[in-house]
């Protein structure tokens, strides 16, 4: 699927309601509105008293009934859960399933815990359709720990590598694969262009000799995605970071070698690892693979050698189970393309006021960085200064983009409701309307 923003035909819902936000939301006073846990002293208990706040009061989107609430949470990670599933966490918190004691003090190697744990392996492994020659670990050390896992697991001193760059996580990856081999190859980067597009693989530059070819299929700063399964021509095998996009649409995995994602962007809380191995590729981490990086080791141990992310786990399980429920990752998909496109359709139909950096053809799903357009940089800056300000008065959080791109970015990950991007995107023409 290639996502072009004129092609979207959803109806821009936010755009064509003349209501206020509070009532189309259907908030009242002392509400909870959106989908991530955010307490109302820190975010909504003292209102703003800037200008900005001055100029949100007055606003057609007035959401004064979120006070105390809840927040639509645009954050790259942590980022919202799924309001249900944090309730059935908060109801099992002090006594799950009548064990007597929470996930958080239960032994890793008691009955109830190994149950929790090999209920959400199966539940990903159905979400995911992955081969039974795979091996599903949940480990630690975030995405990042893989970066130096994969060529220690994969690959001796003396091997190569390649690598496809497309923003700063991948380039974060080769920076850390160039300390563990002798050739970290770059066979593609789009650098130059400052990481809004993906090159064809026609135009990737991979070698003979490589191990493996490692890509990130969505880069959470630039808002770059990857929207097919690609596979490697020099047959090498595909390893992927899908820490930003995970279980947000089907994939092959039988196209990769490994997968690995952190799990606070689309899965849970931060502190848990999932790595998806082929069984061809355990077993072979070099003699000073430290032994909680080693594939073959964790995989021995079900991932238990030492003591796993517990609680994470068990919020993993619980939204691999609600992800099932709600009819498999077509389904999930489906509702994802129709949430960014209330934004991209947002930034098409504001006269140029607004601007995604990112090509058509590969713009983010999850990740959409958005720029205000003015020739005057002071200008620019101080309308997405007070963008993100008022924005944050009306209850939409986050939306400062990444320190080292700037702008605005908003984080639409599985959890956020549709409702939430039909809120920012309503902003956003009044915003220009205001401002243009």
């Amino acid at each position: 699927f290639f996502f072009v923003a004129s092609h979207i035909t959803f109806p821009l819902i936010a755009l064509a309601m003349p209501v206020s936000l509070s009532a189309r939301v259907g908030v009242s006073s002392g509400a909870r509105v959106g989908v991530c846990r955010v307490g109302g002293a820190r975010v909504l208990g003292n209102v703003r008293t800037s200008a900005a706040a001055s100029s949100a009061a007055s606003s057609s989107l007035d959401l004064a009934g979120v006070s105390g609430g809840r927040v639509y949470n645009f954050s790259a990670g942590p980022a919202c859960i799924y309001e249900d599933v944090l309730t059935t966490a908060s109801s099992e918190m002090m006594n799950w399933e009548n064990s007597g004691t929470s996930v958080m003090e239960m032994s890793h190697r008691g009955k109830e815990f190994m149950g929790i744990h090999a209920k959400a392996i199966a539940d990903l492994r159905e979400l995911l359709s992955i081969p039974d020659n795979y091996q599903v670990l949940f480990l630690q050390g975030g995405a990042s720990l893989q970066f130096a896992s994969i060529p220690l697991n994969l690959a001796s001193a003396e091997d190569t590598a390649d690598y496809v760059t497309t923003g700063s996580w991948g380039a974060k990856a080769i920076g850390e694969g160039k300390k563990f081999l002798k050739n970290a190859n770059e066979a593609a980067s789009t650098k130059s262009s400052g990481f809004t597009s993906i090159p064809a693989t026609s135009e990737w530059s991979l070698s003979d000799d490589a191990k493996y070819v490692h890509i990130c299929a969505n880069e959470t700063i630039q808002g770059v995605e990857f929207k097919t399964d690609v596979v490697p021509a020099n047959g090498a095998p595909l390893i992927a970071d899908m820490s930003s996009n995970f279980v947000s649409k089907p994939i092959d995995v039988s196209k990769y070698g490994i997968i690995y994602a952190g799990a606070q962007k689309n899965v849970g809380p931060a502190g848990l690892t999932v790595v998806i191995v082929r069984d061809d590729l355990i077993g072979n981490a070099r003699a000073d693979c430290p032994t909680m990086q080693n594939y073959a080791i964790m995989a021995e141990n079900d991932s238990m050698y030492n003591t796993p992310p517990c609680y994470s786990i068990y919020m993993a399980g619980l939204v691999f189970d609600k992800l099932n429920k709600m009819g498999g990752l077509e389904a999930v998909e489906k509702v994802n393309i129709e949430k960014c496109a209330h934004i991209y359709d947002a930034i098409a139909g504001s006269d140029g006021f607004f601007n995604c950096p990112v090509d058509m053809t590969c713009r983010s799903a999850m990740n959409i960085p958005i720029t205000i357009v003015n020739e005057d940089a002071d200008k620019r800056a101080e309308l997405e200064k007070a963008f993100i300000a008022e924005a944050g008065d009306l209850g939409m959080v986050a939306l400062k983009g990444h320190r080292s791109v700037g702008g605005m970015r908003a984080s639409i990950y599985n959890a956020m409701p549709i409702e939430g991007a039909e809120a920012l995107a309503a902003f956003m023409k009044e915003f220009k309307a205001k401002h243009a």
